[in-house]
């Protein structure tokens, strides 16, 4: 909600400077308009693909993990981190009559992933039943990033594209750049990194207690025949 009202305030001081005329446009909604071109939003995502990381022991994803249930473990994790950049350009006229200024913003957003790393415990040998059960759970998490940034490029694009509609933007003459960045760094930022944040409410809903359980019990109890010894050393 305070997204919204934000958006609508800077859409109510970036508007249309005076009533058009009867022709539909004024002289200088005509020249911006007619001459600076069109408002422009690009969306771009990208990632750099996964890497496969063996060298952690299983103390050592739950530490790296942080937050989780008291005397539980983690046997793999998968870590990446959003990231978004908004670039901005564009042309602009000022009407020596009014003093209001127009601008055609063309903005250049990029979402990106760089490379996802999946971990395994180094106690799991690659090639064991308990490794290939542990990667192919973090390999459902690399697909849920994989898949999760082309709809969040969708959706961000959408947006872009009913605020902007194409048309130039106005405002009283010094301020039209400032407010269009104001808009950027108060609205549309936090809305495409909150937009970002949405795939982690996907990826837990993987991590289910029942799934826990499963993996605990696979390969004829190979996991936790590994992992006892471990807790062991750890306790003493």
């Amino acid at each position: 909600m305070k997204l919204l009202f934000a958006l609508l305030m800077v859409v109510a001081v970036l508007g249309d400077p005076t009533p058009a005329s009867a022709a539909g446009r004024t002289p200088f909604q005509a020249s911006c308009e007619d001459t600076i071109g069109k408002s422009v939003s690009s969306m771009t995502s990208t990632n750099e693909g996964y890497r496969v990381d063996n060298t952690y022991s299983f103390h050592g994803l739950s530490a790296l993990k942080g937050n989780r249930t008291p005397g539980s473990y983690v046997l793999g994790l998968t870590r990446t981190e959003s990231r978004v950049t908004i670039g901005v350009r564009g042309r602009m006229l000022t009407d020596p009559a009014t003093g209001y200024e127009c601008v055609a913003p063309r903005l250049d957003v990029r979402l990106h992933y760089p490379p996802i790393v999946v971990y395994v415990g180094r106690e799991f040998k690659p090639g064991s039943c308990a490794y290939k059960e542990i990667l192919a759970h973090e390999m459902r998490h690399r697909d849920i990033y994989l898949e999760f940034l082309p709809r969040a490029e969708k959706v961000v694009s959408d947006a872009l594209a009913r605020r902007f509609e194409g048309k130039p933007l106005y405002a009283p003459g010094g301020q039209v750049r400032n407010l269009l960045q104001r808009e950027i760094d108060t609205g549309w930022m936090p809305f495409i990194k909150r937009e970002m944040g949405k795939v982690e409410v996907l990826q837990a809903a993987i991590d289910t207690p029942q799934e826990y359980a499963r993996l605990g019990k696979v390969c004829a109890g190979e996991v936790q025949s590994l992992i006892r010894p471990a807790k062991r050393i750890k306790n003493t």
